[in-house]
């Protein structure tokens, strides 16, 4: 029994140090292009400051990585997060969504805000700077919804 449990380990180990050769691809871009939010809807300045610090991570082209990313399966972990973050929402290339996504990214911000699902917990643990208060959760719906109105508006 103490043999087979010495293996097991001896093996995980083996994978955890094999892991570590593995990298996934970073998400360095940039948050502003010429494809980003601002080029669909106005972006105040107190908006891209909520944006930056507790959404552009897993919402953007742009990921600050912390150090322990370059720990696997933890940086694997992360970077799933990110494209999985991306795939559904990237304001960084929210300007060549169709005029109806767009509007429904819109509408689901409402909701994520609402029922406190974003930004995730799993990621607030650590990035406690990125929890929303009362008057960014406030700021981000009123933006959203007037947001909203106006790519609906557009003929």
């Amino acid at each position: 029994m103490k043999t087979r449990l010495r293996n097991i380990s001896i093996g995980v180990g083996i994978i955890l140090v094999m892991l570590q050769f593995v990298r996934p691809a970073l998400n360095l871009g940039s948050v502003e292009g010429k494809d980003d939010i601002g080029h669909t809807v106005a972006v105040p300045a107190e908006i891209q400051s909520i944006l930056k610090r507790s959404c552009n991570d897993c919402h953007s082209n742009s990921t600050i990585y912390p150090w322990y990313a370059s720990i696997q399966p933890i940086g694997l972990w992360l970077q799933h997060h990110v494209d999985e973050g991306k795939a559904e929402l990237n304001f960084s290339m929210f300007n060549l969504y169709s005029d109806k996504r767009k509007a429904h990214k819109m509408e689901e911000i409402v909701e994520m805000v609402e029922s406190h699902e974003m930004p995730l917990n799993s990621y607030t643990w650590i990035h406690k700077e990125a929890i929303l208060s009362p008057d960014d959760k406030i700021a981000l719906k009123e933006w959203a919804m007037i947001s909203f109105a106006s790519i609906k508006a557009k003929p």
